[in-house]
């Protein structure tokens, strides 16, 4: 049995765990990301990891998942938009630090390689991960490898605009998918609401202590598994446009299955319901074609820690 280390690497977060060859986490560490300093998240970085070497001796490599655009060297984050790195060479960095090789990888792509390979994914060989958070990240898994594209940034499916001048994007565009089908997105139905129609939107006002800006996802999902009409009908919208979205990657890529990930897949058959109904309306040649399967990912926030720690070890 082999072990490695996967290193998920986010905004507010740096959780490591040592993964055996089974894509078992044997033991986890979470320290908070110091986002504004690179030195110091390389220091947090290779804290976390010297922690488990020291619990675990025989480890192999560290796979590290980073919220950005990664290079095709799978060495150097080119931009983290929730971090300071910019062409940050963290492969380097860490290396010489905890003297083991690392691979640097995309966190959904570590996720969507976690999902393909002891998750939801198991026996895909084409699969397509959608994150469904704050944002909406993406993995691609084409003839059983994970596909990265010609400079290390493929499948970012977030930021392809579903609207033409359509709502502000924090990627600089406008009427990117991720406005209109992410968890900011369902807040944002919500909110608008409320503000507009008080009357319709009660519950939602309640749970939110009688404020728009109160309400949150988890209180939109609670007054849907309650039956509230208002919360039904932010969820059926913000559904349509990811069955909508699913159906355009269906015409270009034909996978096998969507796996949906992310805080906003917690919601279960609340939004996987109307998206799939909206999928199958929008799929060309419907009718006349089999429908991927849509389903949800199975090994939650440790996905993006195995699927590290396994590219680790198949680097």
């Amino acid at each position: 049995m082999t072990l490695t280390i996967g290193v998920d690497v986010g905004g507010t977060k740096v959780a490591a765990g040592v993964v055996d060859d089974h894509g078992r986490i044997l033991e986890k560490v979470r320290r908070p990301t110091p986002s504004t300093s690179p030195h110091e998240t390389a220091r947090v970085i290779a804290e976390v990891v010297d922690i488990l070497k020291a619990r675990f001796g025989e480890v192999e490599a560290v796979g590290l998942g980073a919220a950005g655009f990664v290079d095709e060297s799978r060495s150097t984050v080119l931009f983290a938009p929730n971090l300071a790195w910019r062409d940050e060479p963290i492969k380097k960095k860490v290396e010489g630090e905890v003297g083991l090789p690392v691979v640097v990888e995309n966190d959904a792509n570590a996720t969507a390689w976690g999902e393909a390979k002891f998750g939801a994914g198991r026996g895909e060989e084409h699969m397509v991960l959608i994150t469904l958070g704050t944002g909406i990240g993406g993995g691609l898994i084409l003839g059983g490898e994970l596909y990265r594209g010609r400079f290390g940034i493929g499948a970012e499916f977030g930021h392809y605009r579903v609207v033409p001048d359509g709502r502000r994007c924090g990627c600089g565009n406008r009427g990117c998918w991720e406005q209109y089908a992410s968890g900011n997105a369902l807040v944002a139905e919500a909110r608008e609401l409320a503000r507009v129609s008080p009357a319709l939107a009660g519950r939602l006002l309640e749970l939110g202590n009688g404020s728009p800006e109160g309400i949150s996802g988890p209180e939109i999902t609670e007054a849907a598994r309650e039956g509230d009409s208002a919360a039904l009908e932010c969820f059926r919208s913000v559904a349509r446009w990811v069955g909508q979205g699913l159906a355009d990657l269906a015409a270009i890529l034909d996978p096998g299955a969507f796996v949906i990930g992310g805080g906003l897949s917690e919601a279960g058959d609340l939004l996987l319901e109307p998206a799939r109904a909206a999928f199958e309306n929008a799929l060309t040649g419907r009718g006349h074609r089999p429908f991927a399967d849509i389903r949800i990912a199975e090994l939650g926030p440790d996905a993006g820690i195995v699927g590290a720690a396994d590219l680790a070890r198949s680097r």
